[in-house]
């Protein structure tokens, strides 16, 4: 309670000050009775005054609250040092202090209007440039938007002519705009006083000069930041996209689909704009409040100093609805992000949905993931609506002071009724672009957090190294997996793989067999480097698999999956795929060791029909042939098979058996579970649970009557027992 008295007090003594007593004042009470400065000795004093509140206010706030904080510094300061600051800036412009109902310094409604303008101002700092315990957390987060922000500018140095161009244009325009409202007050003084042909018609041709000159250089700045946007925006999109694909298998198995399209549309289209269009209405906007505060000073310099009042209140404003905004923006992007995921999930399973009948489900969730993204857009739109309001309310009570105090500059002779018109036109004007500045500040930062994400991935080294550079004129095929210990990203308490070793040898046909999940598709993800053991190494060649240049050793070593996929195109495409300037009789000829040239040539336009998206014109045996072929034409040194006789009526697979027996250099590894692949391999290796468990051929695992034998009679029905 006494604090409270205190402030109370402190409060009441800094009104009467101010209104009551000022020393030296007596001389220069208006008729109205309000207190004006007038010369040099006066001022002296409002400063002694100003300094004795500041003091004053201090020592109470210490007293009741024990320590300041830096928004209330910020506030004493202002509140205190208003008045002199603004009766030294008149002084020096006018030479002395007249009086004027427009430039009292005392007076409690005007103790009162400081008090709330000094507020306002003190609060958009503290909102805009936050001074608290977050302080330390802030900068890190704004210096790391501004390099981010840099990083981004100098994506844009290819098409730094456009730019160029546009700021030059971007100027042009703003000159011209700026003089439109000039001459059109002019014209109106001249219409309202004695009316001369020659000014009306030269106001007339400058006005239309201007406004000519101002469409030419919008119109071509605007074309040239279009260009650049554009041309920056592919760009981004291709070395992203490049990146992206360098990235090891398992980044993809944590990353959703949802989101990797959504950096390659969404984000390198607002880094784009973040730098181009941002800098553009920063810049446009900057030149323009300059020109047309100078312009308005000229004018009348009471009405700007009154219509600066507005800044910090709109300033405040729109630093709360920056941050709110922002994250509802972003909030909205990723629920988009997640509805475009479900939808992608269920178009590309529509298979199974459809055998389960589950189209009412995922439309459901599709809903539920619609109605989450419309929610938030609720909220985001409310809280725009709500700024809108206010800031309409604060424009019309700025607009009304600006009229009131306008009428009565014109009944003083201070001004013509073409200056005010003048002055309006600006202000209009000039109140959007301070609002657009204070945004854009923020928002050329926030946009950049868009390109955080991208920068991420482009940065982002993958874990499976392509930095090999060996490639030898020569290549036996001679594998060797030496001690391995694999667990899959996802699933790292997991063991795959244990202490896991075997030899694959050059010219032998390798089958692994085992129950599911043992460890057989992780040999073969493995060896095609789609992952990196924990620990041990596989050896090629008595060589690391990682110092092998990455081109090299895909061609080198080629794999067909138990599920091949196809993109969309010819046939001749796919198996031709990766492979430059293939002639078709080379794709023929692997066609004929995969016996797909049969039914290719059956088909309407040949090797030039379209498989459709991933393939699904054709069967699962013909796209298992067109992979096995768009294996066989690259001829290479180490082929894996897994499972891709699985789809292959009894002809086909042992067409494929005899073109892989056509080869006896190379080295064949298998997954299989049919018995008649198996019982040919040169050796068979049991594999479970992540560990060797027998190896041998097909007879010598068989006499053993161990675990490959159990195995056997397991999987196996009597029909398929070897005669």
């Amino acid at each position: 309670m006494i604090k409270l008295c205190a402030l109370a007090f402190a409060l009441g003594l800094d009104v009467i000050l101010t209104t009551f007593y000022v020393p030296g004042f007596d001389s220069s009470i208006s008729k109205s009775g309000t207190i004006t400065c007038d010369g040099f000795g006066d001022l002296i004093n409002v400063w002694i005054v100003a300094f004795i509140r500041l003091v004053l206010h201090v020592i109470v706030f210490l007293t009741t609250l024990g320590s300041i904080k830096p928004m209330f510094k910020r506030w004493l300061a202002a509140h205190c040092l208003l008045a002199p600051f603004y009766e030294t800036g008149r002084l020096m412009l006018h030479g002395s202090s007249p009086e004027s109902t427009y430039g009292p310094l005392g007076g409690p409604r005007l103790w009162l209007v400081s008090t709330v303008a000094a507020a306002a101002a003190a609060l958009f700092w503290e909102t805009t440039f936050p001074d608290s315990n977050g302080e330390s957390n802030g900068k890190e987060k704004k210096q790391k938007a501004r390099v981010l922000f840099m990083r981004v500018v100098r994506f844009y140095k290819p098409d730094m002519l456009f730019l160029i161009g546009a700021f030059i244009f971007l100027s042009l325009a703003v000159l011209c705009e700026m003089g439109i409202p000039f001459y059109t007050g002019k014209v109106i003084d001249i219409l309202g006083a004695q009316y001369k042909w020659n000014d009306f018609r030269t106001a007339i041709i400058f006005m239309g000069l201007f406004s000519l000159g101002s469409s030419f250089a919008a119109g071509c700045r605007g074309g040239l930041f279009m260009c650049a946007i554009n041309s920056f925006t592919c760009r981004m999109k291709v070395q992203l996209f490049g990146a992206l694909v360098n990235q090891e298998i398992g980044f993809f198995e944590t990353i959703k689909t949802g989101d990797i399209t959504s950096r390659l549309s969404t984000d390198t289209t607002l880094m784009g704009r973040a730098v181009a269009l941002n800098v553009n209405v920063l810049l446009r906007t900057a030149i323009k409040t300059v020109g047309m505060l100078s312009l308005m000073t000229t004018l009348s310099w009471k009405l700007t100093l009154l219509m600066l009042i507005e800044t910090p209140i709109t300033g405040l404003l729109q630093s709360i609805y920056d941050n709110y905004y922002q994250k509802l923006a972003k909030e909205v992007q990723d629920s988009i992000a997640r509805a475009n995921d479900t939808a992608g999930e269920a178009v590309a399973a529509i298979r199974t949905v459809r055998s389960f009948k589950t189209e009412p489900s995922e439309a459901g969730r599709y809903y539920d993931k619609l109605m989450d993204t419309h929610n938030i857009k609720i909220r985001r739109d409310t809280v725009r609506a709500v700024y809108l309001l206010l800031r309409r309310l604060t424009e019309l009570v700025m607009q009304v002071a600006m009229l009131y105090f306008g009428r009565l500059f014109i009944q003083q002779g201070q001004m013509t009724t073409g200056n005010l018109v003048s002055f309006i036109l600006y202000q209009s004007d000039l109140a959007d672009n301070i609002r657009t500045l204070i945004y854009i500040f923020g928002d050329m930062l926030n946009s950049v957090g868009a390109a955080g994400k991208v920068f991420e991935y482009l940065d982002r080294e993958p874990e499976v190294s392509n930095k090999g550079t060996l490639q030898p004129e020569a290549l036996t095929g001679h594998v060797r997996f030496h001690n391995l210990f694999f667990t899959y990203p996802t699933r790292q308490e997991r063991k795959v793989l244990q202490d896991f070793s075997l030899e694959l040898m050059p010219g032998k046909l390798t089958a692994l067999v085992g129950p599911s999940g043992g460890g057989k598709s992780t040999c073969v993800s493995l060896l095609e480097r789609f992952y990196r053991p924990q620990q041990g190494e596989i050896l090629l060649d008595g060589q690391p698999l990682q110092s092998y240049q990455h081109h090299y050793l895909h061609r080198k070593v080629a794999m067909v999956g138990q599920e091949p996929v196809l993109f969309s195109g010819s046939i001749k495409d796919n198996i031709a795929y990766g492979l430059k300037d293939c002639s078709l009789e080379r794709v023929q000829g692997a066609a004929r060791k995969a016996n797909a040239h049969s039914f290719i040539s059956q088909l309407e336009k040949g090797y030039d029909t379209d498989v459709g998206e991933r393939g699904n014109q054709l069967s699962g045996g013909e796209k298992q042939r067109i992979a096995i072929a768009r294996a066989l034409i690259r001829e290479p040194q180490v082929l894996i098979l897994d499972e891709v006789t699985s789809a292959l009526d009894t002809e086909s697979e042992h067409m494929v058996q005899e073109a892989l027996a056509s080869c006896p250099s190379q080295t064949v590894l298998v997954i299989a579970h049919r018995l008649k692949t198996i019982e040919r391999a040169d050796r068979i290796i049991l594999i479970d649970q992540g560990t060797v468990l027998e190896q041998g051929t097909h007879t010598e695992l068989m006499e053993r009557k161990g675990s490959y034998y159990k195995l056997i009679e397991r999987l196996f029905t009597e029909d398929d027992a070897p005669h």
